[in-house]
């Protein structure tokens, strides 16, 4: 990966106006898409198959004038007075009759009728009208509520006040305040602080602004086609805006340390790409993953959050690896630190940690700090532990719920009737359920319905129970049940369980199943299915991290260690966010009403800091691994590795700290819970798991941090986040480069069957006849096509080298094979008609009928100048004599368009092998290479002239 990072770097580089331009149109094209669907987000939340959600559908079919999404209108008299005089009475029955003429409405109630469930209150001032609108929630118009909302004139004139509540007059428009803003400013100080240049201070800035703008166009885009919550962009917008800072930070802090060093400005910007870049999409695609599991979870609005916030992700780190690297080209060595400036010295002292030379500077804060902490790690240890360990009391009380009218700012209507209602009747008429009772097989309706009505009266936790209307096709009827408390209390919950036990014996008794829905019990499913996917997807969490770990680095203590931070930053976020908005400690200061927690809150919480959690976890252990790995010295590992990190993994963690706060003050109630325990997971994370837990552990653990064993080793594929390969590519391609004009060469090349080195040089066009034992050649032929890794020594084929180029010389070398059990049931012609289909475009499919028989008379004519007999298309391979499946070998690597062909000659010796390398010879265009293994080294004699010399694989062989 560090390769492929490496040349994505100096393209983007050379090419700065290019991406720049093409991100820009992304932009450009995203935004119109996203004004010209004129996409809506929605409030609502379902979970199909659940109990609620399939009775609300049911009653949606056999009860529709009710199934739609309904408005309350409450209506408060002056103090003394009651609803039930004049004027009031008749202004309330005008509203109701002005409301019925609103398009949208199915019925509105007064709150005289006879249908009404405790809607007057004992002391007549307050009364509650209903409103059913014909459409459910996702679909009712700004201009149906804002219609019915005008009604209210008319009790207002007569001197009340008039307040309305529901879930639909919920505000879903997205917007960012000014303290958002000020989120990115904190981050800009930050990065100037960093950086000392303003220069390199906008960058970051400019590229996941540019990013998340894409993200959150295409959330409001995807919105004309799918159900999209109001939280969903701002989400998007907020991770991403974190995460894209952060990663465009890690890259160019790596650019501007090698430019103080000296380094080429066009090479160090390949290079931070492929080292910083690596770990960055590391990173990166370990968010990923986390928010791509709430797919799992089983919640469609969840699953829309999680992707959205996945995509953002993923544009962040596509703009850090190539919009990053076009701006890098613009200032090419505008960003060198200058010489004694403060960013110089930082640098020079961050790269002389443990050499030499580090007494000529002043310690980093970041070396003091670790050494500080490695002194005696049991003390940091515990004092970590116990401190984040004491936050699991206020998270175990943590209550999940969905938010209702409760949780809205009190400046709005809906939370103004809210509170008169609580005030005036209980909580809990704010969140009736309502029961669906199957009435198609008893025969006395009404008296069974006032039995279950009094049944369910007698539960616990019930202040009133409606009596049973049937529908208008006396198969379906509906009781409101009013709890006593409001519809996020965990009471309500009981209740609706409650209901559900109660449900066999009255189905038993009087044949009448029943269910219960609404929005309450719709929110409490929501809830109750969400706590119980919580421990299920922390532990997939977890057990992919320390998977994940495992292969970055090689260790089993480092993720063991790794994933137990983790959990101690979740608890400490979780203890926060509940003694905040839960328990009310400060929640005034956020203007937040204290309850029961977003009910999503602790999956997406656990989701983005377990991501944030592995970029810090990489970028300081990566460091300490790449000292260990090349000086065998655990506490100085922990030391350097530390010292080379901390300062840009405290910036990122400051960033990322400010932009998530700053959605807590202002952000919209579904919000805020979330974005303080993303800002306390951060801080906690980085400041006491990553830079102090960690590298206490680390230095506590010595040598065995790094032990892992060794079939585990085998079996874990090898994730070079410190660029290891780029060095050796690098190497491997610096030795190439001088091998100008030999289209193969090689130098002391030690294959995997290697007895000896091989050095050898060729041109274009020529034959090596290589001649040894059979695996000897073969391994070489294989390495040389770039099939086999080489254990040793440099090689490069047509300019590409070897290893880390060996998909460029596969695609162009093609490795050849004559023996017959190969292909025992095709014809020369299936084999090269297949040959030639995979390797033409599709635009030269009429090209194609004709070119079998041009390479099997190509073949036939090499044949017939070694007195052998012809071919035809239609015989099978395996039946052709060495020379002819030689000469179709040889055509079917020039119909692949291959500039090297290497293959085998098993069986052939004395003067078959001699003819068999003149056909070779005949067949193949005189300026391609050939590569041949043999058993037997004969005189070649070649009538083309073409140069051809042996190579005894024995001993050292040279060719040249």
């Amino acid at each position: 990966m560090a390769t492929v990072l490496y040349r994505l770097g100096l393209w983007t580089y050379a090419r700065p106006w290019r991406v720049i331009v093409a991100w820009v149109l992304l932009l450009a094209a995203i935004g119109g898409a996203a004004l010209g669907l004129g996409g809506t987000l929605k409030n609502a939340f379902s979970i199909p198959r659940t109990e609620s959600q399939e009775a609300l559908d049911r009653l949606e079919q056999v009860f529709p004038q009710t199934a739609g999404a309904s408005i309350q209108i409450v209506f408060q008299a002056p103090e003394g007075d009651s609803v039930q005089d004049e004027p009031y009475t008749t202004a309330i029955t005008d509203t109701i009759a002005a409301v019925t003429e609103v398009d949208g409405v199915a019925a509105a109630t007064d709150p005289f009728s006879e249908y009404a469930t405790d809607a007057i209150s004992e002391d007549g001032r307050v009364g509650i009208g209903q409103v059913t609108l014909t459409d459910q929630q996702d679909d009712v118009s700004d201009e149906t509520i804002a219609a019915i909302e005008a009604t209210a004139l008319i009790g207002r004139d007569a001197g009340m006040q008039v307040e309305f509540a529901g879930s639909v007059l919920q505000d879903t428009a997205v917007g960012v305040s000014p303290i958002e803003g000020l989120g990115v400013i904190f981050a800009g100080i930050v990065l100037v602080f960093t950086f000392g240049s303003f220069l390199a201070a906008g960058m970051p800035l400019a590229v996941a602004l540019l990013a998340v703008g894409i993200s959150s166009l295409g959330v409001l885009a995807a919105a004309a086609f799918a159900p999209v919550s109001s939280a969903t962009p701002l989400l998007g917008l907020m991770v991403g805006l974190a995460v894209g800072i952060d990663y465009s930070l890690f890259i160019i802090s790596r650019h501007r340390n090698q430019l103080a060093t000296g380094s080429d400005p066009r090479e160090s910007a390949g290079t931070a790409v492929a080292t910083a870049g690596s770990a960055v999409v590391f990173a990166g695609v370990t968010v990923i993953i986390a928010l791509l599991g709430l797919l799992i979870v089983g919640i469609p609005f969840l699953a829309v959050m999680g992707v959205s916030a996945a995509v953002a992700v993923a544009l962040a780190v596509l703009a850090a690896i190539t919009l990053l690297p076009a701006l890098l080209g613009l200032a090419k060595g505008r960003l060198t630190p200058k010489t004694g400036s403060r960013a110089h010295r930082r640098a020079l002292a961050v790269l002389a940690e443990g050499t030499p030379e580090e007494k000529n500077f002043r310690p980093t804060m970041g070396a003091r700090w670790v050494r500080l902490v490695t002194r005696i790690p049991l003390i940091p240890i515990v004092l970590v532990i116990g401190l984040l360990g004491a936050f699991i009391v206020p998270a175990l009380s943590l209550q999940l719920a969905l938010p209702d009218n409760g949780g809205e700012p009190t400046s709005t209507t809906q939370r103004k009737a809210y509170d008169i209602v609580a005030d005036e009747f209980g909580a809990g008429r704010n969140g009736p359920l309502v029961v669906l009772v199957d009435i198609t097989q008893t025969t006395d309706i009404f008296d069974d319905l006032d039995a279950i009505a009094a049944e369910l009266e007698d539960l616990d936790d019930v202040a009133a129970v409606g009596p049973g209307v049937p529908n208008e096709t006396v198969d379906t009827a509906i009781i409101q049940v009013i709890p006593e408390e409001g519809p996020s209390d965990p009471s309500t919950t009981a209740l609706v369980e409650r209901i559900r036990a109660l449900a066999p014996s009255i189905a038993d008794q009087y044949g009448t199943p029943i269910q219960v829905t609404g929005a309450t019990a719709v929110a409490a499913d929501i809830s109750s299915t969400l706590g119980g996917a919580l421990v299920p997807f922390a532990a997939i969490v977890v057990g992919l991290s320390v998977i994940l770990l495992m292969m970055v680095f090689r260790s089993l203590f480092v993720p063991i260690t790794a994933a137990l931070g983790f959990v101690l930053s979740v608890v400490a976020a979780f203890g926060a966010v509940v003694l905040v908005f839960q328990d009310g400690y400060g929640a005034s200061l956020f203007g937040a009403t204290p309850g029961p927690i977003l009910s999503f809150m602790p999956i997406l919480l656990i989701a983005i800091v377990f991501g944030l959690a592995m970029d810090y976890q990489v970028f300081l252990v990566s460091g300490m691994r790449e000292v260990y790995v090349h000086t065998r010295d655990a506490r100085s590992a922990v030391t350097q590795g530390f010292t080379h990190a901390a300062r840009v993994v405290t910036a990122a963690a400051l960033i990322m700290f400010f932009v998530f706060f700053s959605f807590v003050p202002e952000g919209i109630a579904l919000l805020k819970p979330i974005a303080l325990g993303l800002a306390v997971g951060v801080v906690v994370d980085a400041f006491l798991v990553r830079m102090t837990l960690i590298p206490a552990l680390m230095a506590l653990a010595g040598p065995a941090a790094w032990y892992l064993p060794k079939w585990l080793e085998r079996i874990l594929p090898n994730v070079d986040i410190e660029g290891e390969s780029l060095t050796e590519h690098r190497d491997g391609a610096e030795w190439a480069s001088g091998q100008s004009g030999m289209v193969l060469s090689t130098e002391g090349l030690q294959t995997q069957a290697s007895l000896s080195p091989v050095d050898i040089t060729l041109i274009s066009g020529a034959m090596a006849l290589l001649v040894g034992e059979i695996p000897e050649r073969r391994s070489l032929l294989a390495t040389l096509a770039g099939r086999q890794h080489p254990i040793g020594g440099h090689a490069q084929v047509l300019g590409y080298a070897l290893p880390t180029e060996a998909g460029a010389v596969s695609r162009r070398v093609a490795l050849l094979e004559v023996e017959p059990h190969l292909a025992e049931e095709m014809t020369v012609g299936e084999l090269l008609r297949e040959q030639i289909e995979f390797a033409s475009p599709w635009y030269r499919l009429g090209g194609r009928r004709g070119a079998v028989g041009h390479y099997v008379d190509r073949v036939n004519r090499a044949l017939a100048g070694e007195n052998c007999p012809p071919i035809d298309e239609r015989e099978l391979f395996s039946l052709l004599p060495l020379e002819a499946r030689a000469g179709v070998a040889v055509a079917l690597g020039m119909a692949g368009g291959a500039s090297v062909l290497a293959l085998d000659l098993v069986d052939a010796e004395g003067e078959q092998l001699s003819r068999v390398l003149r056909l070779i010879d005949t067949i193949a265009p005189s300026q391609t290479t050939l590569l041949i293994g043999t058993g037997l080294n004969v005189p070649i004699s070649l009538r083309s002239g073409r140069p051809a010399l042996p190579v005894r694989l024995s001993r050292k062989a040279v060719l040249s």
